[in-house]
């Protein structure tokens, strides 16, 4: 009777410590209760029915003092709070005897914060602000830039802008058995899983996207992705009225497999088809990179349906020195070829190998990688590339502008490394060493000068706080 009135009064002291623990945060909720009970299961204190009906009235406790002390509706189940800060010194440089070149030394910072809210029935909302710069391209100066959200240091301390960053609603129809879909409507993290040669890593597209999968086993798992994103919205011209707005059209399948503890793969295959592009001229949308073939008007040449494969093996040693637990080795490449270019013109391929050491993730891990990559004028979409690669034009291309500028017609070397210092402490160094690859492939028509001196580094130093 004695041993059964402890269990009792251990039980009961358990549900008071799960209310309590829910009415301070849901992840300390999640994870401090879950964690105590499966300690009492291991220790044959509760059985795994007492366990069951224990966490049933932990969450129940939870979500009746999440709705006291938040004040939200009872169809809300959880919140999660997220975000980061980063510092950074970014140098741009040539490496070239240029006499034109002007080098460029910034110190920027960005602060991302968002809220993602759950809901019963599958249902979730989110959004999240960011720092940045305006686009400062072509009257584009009260919005910010899609593909960056650093913030430069300037002017005597001028208070600085905040923008939406993301603002979706997700439906997960169906997760069980193996089984996923779901489907994402506004502006959202980009699902599809390009690289940033495609697209670059800071672009939050707007539109809606598809997500299913099915895991068949612990081994092996296929993910299909498809998207429709809004590009701009332009009216046609004359007395139609008609809408001709340009948009991105996208499908993706990955196979995941991990063929054993320490070796797994996966290959990609997808593409996307940017409709009615004509309208996305230079002075249509705010125009940061370079290298697509244009009219002397800025008018786009060539359509752009890229088909892009990609492909990954990962293997993972026992130990290697220096570095905290098993030590992954990453090999990978993606391949691009445009389908949609016009005849005669060749410059629709792009390439990039690389090799990753370890992965910067938990407190003292790291890791340090290389990449070449080849990205030919006109293989994709010039305008969704990463920023941050690009190369130097001595003189205006049609369209553009000279100066430095990422983008395509570029070819060159990436090297990265990045140190955990804590869980959520990272410092992370990157160099981009690139030259164009056709120095007068966008030379305006009647010049005579071509780009002999366009080589250029790019210097990247950051320290980043996640929370």
């Amino acid at each position: 009777m004695k041993n059964r009135n402890k269990r009792n009064t251990t039980k009961l002291a358990l549900c008071a410590g799960a209310a309590a623990l829910a009415a301070l945060t849901p992840q300390v909720h999640a994870q401090s209760s879950d964690a105590l009970i499966d300690k009492l299961v291991d220790k044959g204190i509760l059985t795994v029915d007492e366990a069951k009906d224990l966490r049933d009235e932990s969450d129940k406790n939870f979500n009746t003092a999440l709705q006291a002390k938040s004040g939200m509706p009872d169809w809300v189940t959880n919140y999660k709070v997220y975000g980061d800060f980063r510092v950074r010194y970014d140098e741009v440089s040539s490496t070239d005897n240029n006499t034109h070149f002007v080098e460029r030394d910034r110190y920027r910072f960005r602060l991302r914060a968002g809220l993602i809210i759950s809901m019963l029935d599958n249902l979730e909302v989110g959004f999240s602000l960011t720092s940045g710069d305006p686009a400062s391209a072509n009257n584009f100066n009260n919005a910010g830039n899609p593909l960056s959200n650093n913030t430069t240091m300037q002017d005597n301390g001028t208070k600085k802008n905040v923008y939406i960053d993301t603002a979706y609603g997700k439906w997960t129809a169906l997760n069980s058995d193996g089984w996923l879909l779901s489907a994402t409507f506004g502006k959202m993290y980009n699902p599809l899983q390009f690289t940033p040669m495609v697209f670059d890593n800071d672009w939050t597209p707007e539109g809606v996207a598809l997500q299913g999968g099915y895991t068949f086993n612990d081994q092996h798992a296929i993910l299909v992705n498809g998207a429709a994103f809004v590009e701009d919205q332009e009216v046609g011209g004359g007395n139609t009225g008609s809408v001709q707005a340009p948009a991105l059209f996208a499908g993706q399948a990955i196979w995941n497999a991990n063929w054993t503890k320490k070796f797994g793969t996966s290959l990609g295959l997808g593409g996307y088809i940017l409709a009615n592009s004509q309208n996305l001229t230079t002075t249509a949308v705010p125009y940061l990179n370079q290298g697509n073939s244009r009219t002397t008007g800025g008018v786009l040449i060539n359509g752009y349906t890229p088909i892009i494969a990609d492909a990954s093996a990962t293997y993972k040693l026992d130990s290697f020195p220096l570095y905290p637990g098993a030590f992954p080795i990453k090999v990978a490449g993606e391949y691009i070829n445009n389908v949609d270019t016009i005849s005669g013109n060749n410059n629709n391929q792009a390439f990039w190998t690389g090799i990753t050491f370890g992965k910067a993730s938990t407190k003292h891990t790291w890791d340090l990688s290389y990449r070449y990559e080849y990205l030919e004028a006109d293989a994709i979409y010039d305008q969704l590339a990463d920023d941050d690669n690009g190369a130097y034009y001595q003189h205006a291309p049609n369209g553009g502008s000279a100066g430095w500028f990422g983008g395509t017609n570029v070819k060159g070397h990436l090297f990265k490394a990045d140190y955990s210092i804590t869980d959520s402490l990272t410092l992370s160094f990157t160099c981009f060493l690139n030259e164009l690859i056709n120095p007068s492939l966008n030379t305006p028509a009647g010049a005579n000068h071509g780009e002999p001196n366009n080589s250029a580094t790019h210097l990247m130093a950051d320290l980043m706080w996640k929370f």
